[in-house]
């Protein structure tokens, strides 16, 4: 099996502020990872643990941090959206454990 994260992976958590996305971004951080950006829409230009800034859209985020990895944690009517966003933008790694992603959305990601 290869190595997916090492010390260059620079880690954005779409859903940040929410309650799934707060804890394990904390964990990663407290685990040495370098969790560089959050994306939470209307809430960009806020603080996550007053170090890692929120950007509305991953977009923002990838341009402001050269951010190369996500971790989704958002409700399942929109990881299909949130895993969409992240390849536009560029990212290489994306990682959603949403549980009940409908399967249309699922479709279209693949």
């Amino acid at each position: 099996m290869s190595v997916l994260v090492d010390a260059n992976t620079r880690l954005l958590v779409q859903g940040i502020t929410g309650k799934s996305g707060s804890f394990h971004a904390s964990a990663c951080k407290e685990y040495g990872t370098q969790v560089v950006a959050g994306v939470t829409p209307a809430r960009g230009g806020e603080k996550f643990e007053n170090t890692v800034p929120i950007f509305d859209t991953v977009a923002e985020a990838v341009s402001a941090t050269k951010a190369n990895a996500s971790m989704i944690f958002v409700p399942p009517e929109f990881a299909g959206d949130a895993i969409l966003e992240a390849a536009d933008a560029g990212i290489q790694l994306i990682v959603a454990i949403t549980e009940g992603i409908p399967v249309m959305d699922m479709m279209r990601v693949r």
